[in-house]
């Protein structure tokens, strides 16, 4: 389902908004946890103010970028203009709602999918059988709507070579080196490390649209990832704080409790 809304909002918008309501995911993990009670809506802690600050401007941005385009920044480079049916993310002003909101869906999806994987994780813990069998059934899935979806055969060749090179590629870069690299720096900064640089995901996609495909630059686009991007720094910087506070409290439980054992020995003593 995930692939589904994602390539479908693509196809319907364009990469930046794609990378723009790819930030939502935090906002989307935050109100799943608080939902389901597994994270205590206290707002007399700090860390609680600041995600709740952050998940408001996130959906601030997520708002101005879907409703608001604004005035043109650049054009479509016209060079590349006959080549626009190649890309799947040959959008149309009229589709461009619907595809901020599959966009939306497919973040609310990940952030599901990451939940429920924690929760399953945390009660049978066989991480690697786990993602076997997700990967597994994902891929039934997908032939299955595939097929329901697109029943005929001749649709599934490959008709140019761009877009057997753009299958490969994307193979590549998205299934075996990106993974492979946030796994690795994962391990030797910490689990917030790679959440940093996700943002910087919004400016790559808006160089690479505007330079080298047909994808135009608007004001409204720009502002709403930009107040996405700061909404999403907002909540991680909670999720960081919250930890940080949970480590100080527990520090100070183990302290108190090593100041009443020697005074409950003295008593046993005595």
């Amino acid at each position: 389902m995930t692939q589904s809304f994602l390539f479908l909002g693509l196809s319907y918008s364009s990469p930046i908004l794609v990378c723009a309501m790819g930030q939502l995911i935090p906002t989307f993990s935050f109100l799943l946890s608080v939902t389901h009670r597994k994270t205590e809506l206290n707002f007399r802690s700090s860390a609680i103010q600041v995600q709740v600050i952050g998940i408001l401007i996130s959906i601030m941005g997520a708002v101005l970028a879907e409703f608001f385009k604004g005035p043109l920044i650049r054009p479509s480079s016209h060079h590349l203009q006959h080549t626009k049916q190649l890309f799947v993310f040959s959008s149309t002003p009229e589709f461009w709602v619907l595809g901020g909101v599959l966009l939306a869906a497919a973040s609310f999806s990940i952030a599901l999918s990451n939940f429920i994987q924690k929760e399953t994780v945390q009660q049978y813990p066989e991480p690697m059988k786990v993602v076997s069998y997700y990967c597994l059934l994902g891929t039934i899935l997908s032939a299955i709507v595939s097929w329901i979806v697109e029943g005929d055969a001749n649709a599934w060749k490959p008709k140019r070579n761009m877009e057997l090179i753009l299958i490969v590629l994307t193979a590549i870069f998205g299934g075996v080196i990106r993974p492979n690299i946030q796994v690795w720096f994962t391990r030797m900064k910490g689990p917030n490390y790679v959440p940093l640089f996700k943002p910087f995901g919004i400016a790559f996609a808006t160089t690479f649209g505007v330079c080298f495909f047909p994808n135009s630059l608007h004001y409204g686009s720009v502002i709403g990832a930009a107040i996405i991007g700061m909404g999403y720094y907002t909540v991680l910087y909670g999720e960081i704080s919250k930890g940080d506070e949970e480590e100080k409290g527990g520090d100070e439980s183990s302290d108190s409790l090593d100041k009443k054992i020697p005074l409950l020995q003295e008593k046993m003593e005595v």
